[in-house]
């Protein structure tokens, strides 16, 4: 691996401890980030879209609801504006987020966290 793991992650959400115990047993070193208290900056943020399949849809929590009470339209905002709003309410994004080298894994998902280990 060229780049180290750094995992955004919530104490309390149950996805986050799970990816956390994976990564532990499974032995694969990383830098864990509190996504609320250390989020990402807008250069981690323009990365992590640019790695996305699905962009918005699958870093952004659409139906929490912090997303609802904004009452915005993303199509709306410029990147900076969009970058600025996750800088200030973080809980805008899904959790866990995984990045290493160019690759990308939201949520808890076995199948991607494997390809750590390749």
């Amino acid at each position: 691996m060229d780049r180290p793991v750094i995992f955004y992650t919530y104490p309390s959400c149950t996805s986050c401890r799970k990816t956390k115990e994976w990564l532990k047993k499974n032995g694969v070193p990383y830098i864990e980030r509190h996504l609320f208290k250390n989020p990402p900056t807008p250069k981690e943020l323009k990365s992590m879209f640019e790695m996305t399949t699905m962009g918005t849809d699958e870093l952004l929590s659409k139906r929490s609801h912090t997303f609802k009470s904004l009452d915005i339209n993303l199509d709306e905002l410029t990147l900076t504006q969009l970058f600025d709003l996750i800088n200030e309410e973080p809980r805008l994004l899904r959790r866990p987020i995984i990045t290493y080298g160019d690759h990308l894994i939201v949520g808890y998902n076995k199948e991607a966290l494997e390809t750590l280990l390749a």
